[in-house]
C-alpha cells in the first residue's frame, strides 16, 4: 500500500551506486544515488525530490533547483521503498473468518472522512529509515488546508504523519526533541483548532528505525513504548487525537508485532490516556484486503487495554485502487467492493470496527473518480463496522504529486481536485 512507494530511500549511498524500485534519486540537497536499477527510472516530483518509478530505463536524475515549494514523494513522500515488491501489493482475496451475518441498520454514513496532511513524514522509507532534514512542516499552509477542509467541504478528520528519528532528532530511546515536537505539536493544535473532530497522529515508520524492525531485532519495544508514553502523556487530555501505532507494517512476524503492539498500547493506557482511540496496523502495509488471510486480524484481536477490554481498540487498514495497489499510479483499476465488503462481514461477527486511514487515486483521473466514488459508497453502507476514511495526501505535497488532494490556494480561495470534491468530501455528505 502506501507503503510501497514512498520513498525516500534518504541515505542510499554514493551517486554511483543504483537506487532500488521507488527509492529517492534526486532533489535539493540529495547526495545518493541518481540512477536507479533496471526497469526504473528516476523521475522529478518537485525541487526536493525524485523517485525511482517503473519506466523502460534507468536515467539520471533531473537537475533540481532551489525551491520554495514543499516536495513531493510518490504516495509517498514519506518513504523508502524495498526493492521486492510488497505483499500489500497484492490484492489478494480474503476469505473470511466467519459466520455470516446480516449488516444492522446502517446510518449510511461512517463518521469521519478527511484527508492526510504530510511532510513531517517527508524522508521516510519502507525501510523505516527517516532523515531528520527531509521532513518539511507543512506549517500555516497545512492549517490552513485544514481550516478549508472543514469548513467549505464539511470534512471532520485530519491525519498527520511524522518520521520517529523527527520527533526524537533521531535518539533511539531519548526523550522528544523540544524544538521538533514544538513543529508537529503546531499543526496537531492546527487540526484541533479547525474544528476537526479528529486529529491522528500517525507515526510513519513501517515497524521500523533504520532498517531494523521493532521488537524483532530492531529497536526493543521498550524504546518504543517510550516514545508512545511521551506522546499520550502530551496529548492524553484531548481524545479528539487519536493514536495510529504504526503506519503500515511489512515484512514482520505478526505473532511478534501484535505483542509490540499490546506493549504501546498498555504503555498509552498507563500514562493516562484512557479515552483515546489507537489504530492497530497489521502486516502486509495494513492492507485491508490481506487483513484477514495474513493473520493480522486474528492477532490484533489479543490485543486488550489494561481491563481486559477492547474498547476504542479500532485497526487500521489501508487500500489503494490502482494496478498493484500501490498508490503509485493516477489510474484506477478496481473499487475494492468486494475486499471492503468481505472485511465488513468479519468485523461485524467479531464486533470490531476499522479505519480506512489511507486510501486514494488520481485526482482528476475518470477511473479513479469511479471506483474511489464506489468504494467509499461501500464503507457508507457498513458504517457500523467502518468508522470513516481518511485520503492521501495533501499537506506539503505539490499540486503535481500523481495522488495529490492539496487544494490550490487563488487570493484567499481554496479549489479541491475533483477526487476531493467528488468522492472524498461528496461521499461523507
Amino acid at each position: 500500500m502506501k507503503a510501497t512507494f514512498f520513498t525516500l530511500a534518504a541515505a542510499a549511498g554514493s551517486a554511483c551506486a543504483q537506487q532500488s524500485a521507488y527509492g529517492q534519486c534526486g532533489g535539493q540537497g540529495w547526495t545518493g544515488a541518481t540512477t536507479c536499477v533496471s526497469g526504473y527510472t528516476c523521475v522529478a516530483q518537485n525541487s526536493y525530490y525524485s523517485q525511482c518509478i517503473p519506466g523502460t530505463a534507468s536515467t539520471k536524475a533531473t537537475t533540481t533547483v532551489k525551491a520554495t515549494s514543499t516536495p513531493v514523494s510518490t504516495k509517498a513522500t514519506t518513504t523508502p521503498v524495498t526493492t521486492s515488491t510488497p505483499a500489500s501489493t497484492k490484492a489478494t482475496t480474503v476469505a473470511t473468518k466467519a459466520t455470516s451475518s446480516t449488516a444492522p441498520a446502517s446510518s449510511g454514513k461512517v463518521s469521519y472522512a478527511g484527508v492526510n496532511i504530510a511532510g513531517f513524514d517527508f524522508g521516510c522509507g519502507t525501510d523505516g529509515t527517516c532523515t531528520v532534514s527531509g521532513a518539511v512542516n507543512p506549517g500555516s499552509n497545512g492549517i490552513g488546508q485544514m481550516d478549508h477542509f472543514v469548513k467549505d467541504d464539511g470534512l471532520n478528520t485530519f491525519r498527520l504523519p511524522v518520521g520517529w528519528q523527527y520527533l526524537v532528532n533521531g535518539n533511539l530511546g531519548g526523550t522528544l526533541d523540544a524544538t521538533n515536537f514544538a513543529n508537529y505539536d503546531s499543526l496537531m493544535q492546527g487540526c484541533l483548532n479547525s474544528g476537526a473532530a479528529a486529529c491522528i497522529l500517525d507515526i510513519h515508520n513501517y515497524a521500523r528505525w533504520n532498517g531494523a524492525i521493532i521488537g524483532q531485532g530492531g529497536p526493543t519495544n521498550a524504546q518504543f513504548d517510550s516514545l508512545w508514553s511521551q506522546l499520550a502523556t502530551k496529548y492524553k487530555n484531548n481524545p479528539k487525537i487519536i493514536f495510529e501505532i504504526m503506519n503500515e507494517p511489512h515484512d514482520v512476524n505478526i505473532t511478534e508485532w501484535a505483542a509490540t503492539v499490546q506493549s504501546a498500547v498498555t504503555a498509552i493506557r498507563n500514562a493516562g490516556a484512557t479515552a483515546n482511540k489507537i489504530l492497530l496496523p497489521g502486516n502486509d502495509y495494513a492492507s485491508a484486503s490481506q487483513f484477514i488471510s495474513d493473520g493480522s486480524a486474528a492477532a490484533l484481536s489479543t490485543v486488550t487495554n489494561l481491563d481486559g477490554s477492547t474498547t476504542n481498540l479500532i485497526f487500521d487498514v489501508h487500500k489503494y485502487l490502482d494496478s498493484d495497489s500501490s498508490g503509485t499510479h493516477a489510474s484506477c483499476t478496481t473499487n475494492n467492493v468486494a475486499a471492503f465488503d468481505t472485511l465488513a462481514t468479519y468485523l461485524r461477527a467479531n464486533k470490531r470496527q476499522a479505519f480506512l486511514t489511507e486510501t486514494g487515486g488520481g485526482p482528476t483521473d475518470s477511473s479513479c473518480l469511479t471506483d474511489v466514488c464506489q468504494e467509499l459508497d461501500a464503507l457508507n453502507a457498513n458504517s457500523d463496522v467502518f468508522l470513516g476514511w481518511v485520503g492521501w495526501a495533501a499537506g506539503a505535497f505539490d499540486t503535481s504529486y500523481v495522488l495529490s488532494e492539496t487544494p490550490t490556494l487563488s487570493g484567499s480561495t481554496y479549489t479541491d481536485v475533483p477526487l476531493v470534491t467528488q468522492c472524498i468530501a461528496g461521499k461523507f455528505h
